[in-house]
């Protein structure tokens, strides 16, 4: 069955899998959705039986249906190799009796990993595909873990450059430092004065320039995207999920066809859209838990029915999650209206003009598959210090919010269904945030010297991915206003 993406906000633009994945950003602004969610063709049997790559096989085949199974596997094949520290690439592990899915064993210990290890090998391939002769110019906005994941992911990969944008004091020290040493003739960095939504506003205001876009063509260059809004990140994030449950269902945790709750601790919406994703296809997913931290707009939207992003923009311990703006939401909105292009656009009109929408009582129905909350500051600290302390687990803040947000539905619903909490990053990568949370008092060390004593407290292993950026050189210091994105692309291409 061919899938084919349409736009959100036009009618008339329906592309193949390869070319969405080139353009990442539609035209008219909108994101690439497929015309179709396609079933699962194999059993959950069957798939318990497969390794991740296997399983990443099965589920992308059956989006990105351009792709031969030769170009489809050889991607896959040099993206979840050696890489990860560990051949399961996705272990699981139980703690007070919840499953946690370890999405932090790539070379960027975080979920985005998952991803942005295959997308490079995606892009490459849709370009040979479809005669791309420029050279292709990855534009990406970070809240912290996209960034290095990206760098890492097209560092010198041919005929590419990456230019990642980040909120200059917006990520954790270990999350700089993991960027601004990125090695590669072809990365570049730059930080902002600005948060998060500034940049991705600066991003998509800059793939929305077409008379850039035709300067850049005249020059031999063309944009496309590694954010989560290009479908070729958010198809292979749809496949830890039916891995998860397949390594549930071989190990007898659960029954074949049993439902389970997923909790999904999410800023841009990608990470839980693609579990929506994996239910749409059959996968026998119970309720969606969205766990937001203090910048909850999200839990707000659920609650409410309104999206607003006027509000105060609150840095937290979960920096990946301080988001206002949540660009993936515009998928599940593009659904709830019918997938009706001009109905969608209205809203996300509205979105960029008075900073807010309301969706109807109709589109609200379409949400019973999501439940959210947030978890405070406060709430998240605890949480961490409680996990370490009663069963010897030690979570990120990130983690930890989808924890506590876990704990806030079983007391309010009474819903035992199993559950898995998808765990997005080592608590390496925040050593200050989790050992103020188990063992305050350490104020006068650095954040390298806090991974030490984590790996002393806690008996886990610092990561390579920490250990290799203590000593590396500084490699990228451009910092820049944000309404200076496009100058700084500009420089950075040699062109004017």
């Amino acid at each position: 069955m061919e899938v084919y993406y349409n736009s959100t906000r036009s009618k008339g633009m329906q592309v193949k899998a390869s070319e969405a994945i080139l353009k990442g950003l539609s035209d008219d602004g909108g994101l690439f959705v497929p015309d179709k969610i396609p079933a699962l063709d194999k059993t959950l049997r069957e798939l318990s039986e497969m390794t991740y790559a296997e399983t990443a096989y099965e589920v992308m085949k059956l989006y990105l249906t351009d792709f031969t199974e030769k170009e489809l596997k050889d991607c896959i094949q040099k993206a979840y190799d050696d890489k990860f520290d560990t051949r399961e690439i996705v272990p699981m592990a139980e703690a007070k009796g919840v499953h946690f899915l370890e999405l932090f064993y790539g070379p960027t210990i975080a979920f985005k990993d998952m991803a942005l290890s295959i997308l490079p090998h995606l892009l490459t391939t849709s370009a040979k595909k479809n005669h791309v002769e420029n050279e292709i110019v990855i534009l990406t906005a970070t809240s912290g873990d996209t960034g290095k994941a990206a760098l890492a992911g097209f560092a010198d990969v041919e005929n590419t450059r990456i230019i990642v944008f980040y909120p200059k004091n917006g990520v954790s020290p270990i999350q700089e430092r993991q960027m601004v040493t990125q090695k590669g003739k072809n990365t570049y960095v730059a930080g902002i004065h600005g948060n998060f939504d500034d940049a991705q506003t600066g991003v998509k205001k800059i793939f929305g320039d077409k008379e850039l876009a035709a300067f850049m063509n005249g020059k031999g260059f063309q944009f496309s995207s590694a954010n989560s809004i290009n479908i070729g990140r958010l198809v292979p994030q749809i496949v830890y999920y039916v891995y998860a449950y397949a390594k549930l269902l071989k190990e007898g945790k659960i029954g074949e066809g049993e439902r389970i709750n997923v909790v999904v601790p999410t800023g841009n919406f990608g990470n839980i859209l693609a579990a929506f994703y994996a239910k749409q296809m059959g996968l026998p997913l119970a309720k969606l838990i969205c766990a937001s931290n203090e910048n909850k707009v999200l839990f707000d939207f659920f609650r409410t029915g309104t999206y607003d992003r006027n509000r105060e923009f609150v840095l937290t311990t979960s920096p990946s999650m301080d988001i206002l703006i949540s660009s993936n939401l515009e998928r599940l909105i593009y659904r709830l209206t019918g997938n009706c292009p001009e109905k969608n656009k209205e809203l996300m009109d509205a979105l960029s003009g008075s900073g807010s929408y309301r969706i109807t009582e109709e589109m609200k129905a379409g949400l019973l598959d999501f439940y959210g909350n947030y978890a405070d500051e406060e709430e998240t600290a605890d949480t961490i210090r409680d996990f370490y302390e009663e069963a010897g687990y030690v979570l990120d803040p990130h983690t930890a919010v989808a924890a506590s947000v876990y704990q806030k539905y079983r007391k309010e619903t009474k819903d035992e269904t199993k559950t898995v909490i998808v765990s997005t990053a080592s608590p390496y990568k925040f050593t200050r945030s989790v050992m103020d949370a188990i063992e305050p008092g350490h104020r006068e060390l650095g954040d390298f010297e806090l991974a030490d004593a984590l790996e002393a407290l806690s008996g886990v292993k610092e990561p390579d991915a920490v250990s290799e950026i203590k000593e590396a050189p500084i490699l990228h210091d451009r910092v820049c206003g944000k309404d200076e994105m496009k100058k700084v692309v500009l420089d950075i291409l040699a062109i004017d």
